[in-house]
């Protein structure tokens, strides 16, 4: 029988699934119908969240409920005979007790000729320890108890601090005590201390930013200023051991004292405490209150010239307020609208309009007892110096002849009293306000009445702020930044031709070229 072959073979019809016999017409037919129908979807999800948007927002309508009253639970004053003031604040909630001694007396206070003594003395007080254990020892007996006791120094005072577990409060305490009253200053403390205060002396040009804050604070208060005044290396080098103990005795006066303690102990046995050791410390010389001629900058534009960089930091500054100033709850609201935030004319302006700078802010600062700064900053290319200085300086002016509206008013008030609140949310935080208005002699009612204060202000105490505060031909332009990158020279912001300062270190040697090595460049194998 002849083989039956492939090709003569019988055609087969191809049998497909039920749900598969489909022609190609009905299936193009059907993805056509369901691409319609997501396309109409679609059309009915947008022009329902059209219509949405053209009514009125919904989260607009949620009603705001108002701030509760402000009324921390104010730490427990006491006052000894000697003038020394206690401040105790009891938080059980965890079982830590934290405490500081502050004295008046800082950097402001110590001789020109030796700025960066109470640098200094604030390290070396704490490493050199006291006459029963050295600093070594006192850094394994509080890390074994994960305990700490440090010192410090400030512009204005100096102080001593400890933190521990409750359980562990008595010992902790008595260490910070026994640094307080029988400190050993030594030598080789406090030339570890001289040596790490030269680094950062030799290296405080590495820093744009550093460097334009310093530099505008001396335009503001002047070079030789007590707050202005930077430690040298002759200064620090002047410095002894003689000075350290001079100045500790000078300020361990209880009259100039304020102790505070928050935590996790009975108020009762704490003061008890306090009084056995600090009572009969006989009272002394009251330490003098802070004086001085704050004239604020002479008019015109300041330049370091630092040709390292690729940005420059511009600062315009001029002479501040003090804290309480009757205009400073105003004040505040002003600087919030003018440059506090993402939604500020300055940030909305000169960052997010013209898109000229990194960062931008500012306002008319104030402090305690001294007036403080008006500053307003930017960070910017090179390129654009001249141009974001320029709208820097219209914004100011413009904060005299444009109107403040009642809704940038309203959202200056909310951004400034919802944010308050977080300042003084523990009562460790309350403690240390309290401890602050204390120090500088403000009432105790202080930050209840700044809350009142701000919700008081109008649009027209805004405007009288303004025109009383605001004067352009009191400030200094200071740009620090690589000048041959200006592309527009700084003569075109119509302040005279530009004062050159001079960052160079005093004491340092002069560093030539880099030395090639005989075999060639340096690195090369």
């Amino acid at each position: 029988m002849k083989a039956f072959s492939k090709t003569n073979q019988p055609p087969r019809t191809l049998r497909v699934p039920r749900f598969a016999e489909i022609s190609l017409h009905h299936r193009d037919h059907r993805v056509h119908r369901d691409f319609q129908l997501i396309l109409l979807a679609l059309i009915l999800l947008v022009s329902g969240i059209a219509a949405r948007a053209q009514q009125a927002q919904p989260w607009k309508q949620i009603p705001i409920p108002p701030l509760h009253p402000f009324h921390p639970t104010q730490p427990k004053r006491i006052e000894l005979k000697n003038g020394l003031v206690i401040l105790l604040q009891e938080d059980h909630e965890l079982p830590f007790v934290n405490g500081f001694i502050e004295m008046r007396g800082g950097s402001r206070d110590e001789p020109a000729a030796k700025t960066g003594l109470v640098g200094l003395y604030s390290d070396a007080w704490r490493t050199s320890g006291t006459a029963s254990k050295d600093g070594d020892q006192l850094d394994d007996l509080l890390e074994a108890k994960a305990a700490k006791v440090e010192t410090g120094g400030d512009t204005d005072s100096t102080s001593v601090s400890w933190s521990c577990l409750n359980k562990d409060e008595d010992q902790v305490y008595g260490i910070a005590i026994d640094l307080l009253e029988h400190p050993v200053f030594k030598d080789d403390k406090l030339m570890l201390a001289k040596q790490q205060a030269a680094a950062g002396i030799v290296r405080r040009n590495d820093d744009a930013s550093g460097i334009a804050e310093r530099e505008a604070a001396k335009l503001v208060y002047g070079p030789d200023s007590p707050y202005t005044r930077e430690p040298e290396l002759a200064t620090i080098k002047a410095v002894t051991l003689a000075d350290l103990k001079q100045w500790h005795d000078k300020t361990i006066v209880p009259n100039n004292m304020i102790i505070g303690v928050e935590g996790d102990f009975d108020a009762a046995t704490m003061e008890k405490t306090l009084r056995n050791t600090f009572e009969s410390l006989p009272r002394g010389t009251a330490w003098p209150k802070p004086t001085g001629e704050f004239p604020g900058p002479k008019r015109g534009v300041y330049v370091v010239d630092k040709s390292d960089v690729n940005q420059s930091n511009v600062q315009i500054v001029g002479l501040g307020t003090l804290r309480n100033n009757p205009d400073y709850f105003a004040l505040s609201i002003m600087n919030e609208i003018f440059g506090g935030g993402f939604g500020s004319r300055l940030f909305q302006d000169v960052r997010t309009k013209q898109g000229l700078a990194y960062e931008v802010g500012g306002g008319y600062g104030s402090s305690y007892d001294h007036p403080g700064m008006f500053r307003v900053l930017a960070a910017t290319k090179s390129e654009s110096t001249i141009k974001a200085t320029q709208a820097m300086l219209t914004e100011i002016a413009d904060l005299k002849t444009k109107p403040f509206t009642d809704d940038e008013l309203k959202r200056a008030k909310d951004q400034v009293l919802n944010s308050f609140i977080f300042n003084y949310d523990t009562k460790e935080k309350v403690l240390a306000a309290a401890a602050k208005l204390e120090f500088y002699g403000y009432p105790a009612d202080f930050l209840e009445k700044y809350r009142d204060g701000v919700e008081h202000v109008t649009t027209a105490d805004l405007e009288r702020v303004a025109k009383k505060y605001i004067d352009t031909s009191k400030l200094a332009v200071l740009v620090v930044g690589n000048q041959q990158e200006f592309g527009t020279p700084l003569t075109e912001l119509g302040l005279g031709a530009p004062h050159p300062i001079d960052i160079t270190i005093p004491g340092m040697p002069e560093q030539g070229p880099p030395q090639q090595s005989p075999g060639g460049n340096e690195g090369e194998q």
